[in-house]
């Protein structure tokens, strides 16, 4: 029996988003194939065992990610992002367009409309909670405010039943 704390579920799908959004910048700023990056991902941030002391292997600082979330969320950002980014430009003030915000402020939100828009075995509350979740981890100034903002949009658009009152 190992000495090692098993992550829970939720702790895991938190890892995938973050890391699926890191994934997801990368192939975006190196004009990477999503296949490869996703592959590197997966092989060398969280299947290589590392070595005790080995000070020339990077550790990684996050808990293994729900790979099947994490592959739907590259993959599925990927294959949809012109129905995304219409998406996102419809929750946007009309002073703005996806392509102002910063990269990484436009793949938090494009990864998290994803979610509501496909993912509907998650709540739309949780959604929008990891994605400002994972704004905080990018960010301390207004932007995870901003994703909160933009995301509450689309939910109320994309899953009304969510919000009705019971």
């Amino acid at each position: 029996m190992s000495d090692k704390i098993k992550p829970n579920k939720s702790v895991k799908r938190s890892s995938a988003r973050l890391a699926a959004v890191q994934a997801i910048y990368e192939v975006e700023l190196s004009d990477s194939n999503v296949d490869d990056v996703l592959i590197n991902f997966l092989k060398t941030r969280w299947d290589t065992p590392q070595e005790v002391g080995d000070e020339n292997q990077e550790s990684s600082p996050l808990t293994a990610p729900d790979k099947n979330l994490f592959t739907d969320l590259i993959r599925g950002v990927h294959k949809q992002r012109d129905p995304l980014e219409e998406m996102l430009a419809g929750a946007l003030s009309q002073e703005w367009s996806p392509d102002r915000l910063e990269t990484i402020v436009r793949i938090i939100l494009l990864a998290g409309i994803y979610e509501l828009y496909n993912r509907k075995d998650v709540p739309a509350r949780v959604v929008i909670t990891q994605y400002v979740d994972v704004a905080h981890a990018f960010f301390e100034g207004p932007e995870p405010g901003f994703v909160n903002g933009v995301l509450d949009r689309m939910a109320k658009t994309l899953r009304p039943d969510d919000f009705q009152k019971r």
